[in-house]
C-alpha cells in the first residue's frame, strides 16, 4: 500500500451559529488520502464533503487540528511558505460557470498559478499555457477566448487545465461534473482518470453521484453530520457496505441495486429528519435514523475503526464482520481505469 500524501488528524471547522452558538461542520475527521490514489468522498448535501476538500486545501481555516501534506505540517505554514506549497495543491470547482472571471481570456486564467505560485516567466507560461489548453482537448487558439464562449463542460476543462498549470501533486475535485449533462461527465471523468493514471496525480473526488464514484474511484469515505463514518475499497463498499447509512446511500440508487430482491440492496427509506448541526443527538450521531439502533447507540459515540485490512467503519454494530473484503467480486464495478470507450462510462453515472 502506498504511503500517505495528506493527512488529516481531528480536523475540526466551526462556523458562527444562531444566537452565539456554534456550527461544527467537520468533527474530528481523521483521514489518510494515498499517493497516486482517487478517493471517492460521498454523503449528503450538507454533511460536509465540500468543507473538507477546502480545509484540506486551507481554503478555510481549521478550527482545530492537523493537516499533513507529503510529511510537513501544512496548518503550521505561513506566508511565502505557505504560498509555494499551495503550487502543489489545487481544485476544481463545482460550478464551471462562475469559477471563471469572465472578464480574463482563458490563457490568462490557466497562467495565473503559473505566475503566482511558480515565479514562472511569461514566455515560458504562454508554452505550458498552450500545452495544457491541448491535453484538455480544447486546443491552444482557445486561450484567445473568453469564458462565455464556451459551454459548460469546456469551461470544465479549463478549470482543469488550470488546476494542473502549477503541476500539483493533489487536487481536490469538488462536485466536478454535477453541473454536466451525462455524456460530458464520462468525457471529463474519462480525462480525469487519465490525468491521476499518466501525471501521477492524488485527487480527492467529491460527489453525491454514487454511480460518478464508482466509476472513478479506487476508495469510498461516507460522511454524515461532520463525520467519516466508513473507508474501504470502491469494491468492498459496493458489494457490502458496512455502515447502515452506507446501506441506505446504495439503496437509493435503483441502477445499484441488485436483481432479484436481494434484501441487500431493496430500497431502505431512512426515517427522520437530519439532524440540526447545532444541536446533534447524544451518542452516535446516526441513531436518530438508524433501524437498528440499541440503548449503547445513544449514550456511547463509536469511534472510527478497522474492522477489516483497509477498511473501516464508525457503527457499535457494523454490517460486516471482521475480515470481510470483497477484492476481485464479480459484481465489484468497472474498474477505475476509465480510458476505454465511453460507452459504459454513461451507462454507469446514469442514474
Amino acid at each position: 500500500m502506498s504511503a500517505p500524501l495528506v493527512s488529516a488528524r481531528r480536523l475540526r471547522v466551526e462556523y458562527p451559529g444562531r444566537a452565539g452558538g456554534r456550527v461544527r461542520a467537520l468533527r474530528d475527521v481523521d483521514l489518510d488520502i494515498l499517493q497516486g490514489e482517487t478517493l471517492g468522498l460521498v454523503g449528503e448535501s450538507g454533511c460536509g464533503k465540500s468543507t473538507l476538500g477546502r480545509a484540506l486545501l486551507r481554503v478555510i481555516e481549521p478550527s482545530a487540528g492537523r493537516i499533513e501534506f507529503a510529511g510537513a505540517d501544512l496548518t503550521r505554514l505561513r506566508g511565502r511558505q505557505l504560498r509555494r506549497t499551495r503550487a502543489e495543491l489545487q481544485m476544481v470547482f463545482q460550478d464551471p460557470f462562475g469559477s471563471l472571471n469572465p472578464r480574463r481570456r482563458v490563457a490568462d486564467i490557466v497562467a495565473e498559478p503559473l505566475l503566482r505560485a511558480r515565479g514562472t516567466t511569461r514566455t515560458e507560461a504562454a508554452r505550458t499555457v498552450a500545452e495544457l489548453l491541448d491535453l484538455v482537448g480544447l486546443g491552444a487558439e482557445a486561450g484567445a477566448r473568453r469564458p462565455h464562449e464556451f459551454s459548460g463542460g469546456q469551461r470544465q476543462r479549463i478549470g482543469i487545465a488550470r488546476a494542473l498549470a502549477s503541476s500539483p501533486q493533489f487536487v481536490v475535485a469538488d462536485e466536478a461534473v454535477s453541473a454536466l449533462d451525462v455524456s460530458i461527465q464520462a468525457q471529463v471523468l474519462n480525462l480525469l482518470s487519465d490525468l491521476v493514471r499518466d501525471r501521477g496525480l492524488t485527487m480527492l473526488f467529491i460527489s453525491h453521484d454514487l454511480g460518478v464514484v464508482r466509476h472513478i474511484a479506487d476508495r469510498i469515505a461516507v460522511m454524515y453530520l461532520g463525520q467519516i463514518i466508513e473507508i474501504a475499497s470502491r469494491d468492498a463498499f459496493f458489494t457490502g457496505p458496512a455502515h447502515p447509512y452506507s446501506r441506505a446511500l446504495l439503496s437509493s440508487v435503483p441502477a445499484l441495486r441488485r436483481p432479484g430482491g436481494d434484501p441487500a440492496r431493496e430500497r431502505e427509506v431512512l426515517e427522520g429528519e437530519l439532524p440540526d448541526p447545532a444541536n446533534p443527538p447524544e451518542g452516535c450521531l446516526f441513531r436518530t435514523r438508524c433501524p437498528k439502533a440499541t440503548a449503547e447507540c445513544r449514550t456511547r459515540m463509536p469511534e472510527l475503526r478497522e474492522v477489516a485490512p483497509g477498511r473501516s467503519v464508525r457503527c457499535h454494530l457494523p454490517l460486516v464482520s471482521g475480515g470481510f473484503e470483497a477484492e476481485g467480486s464479480s459484481d465489484a464495478g468497472n474498474s477505475s481505469d476509465c480510458g476505454g470507450s465511453a460507452s459504459p462510462a454513461i451507462k454507469d453515472v446514469t442514474l
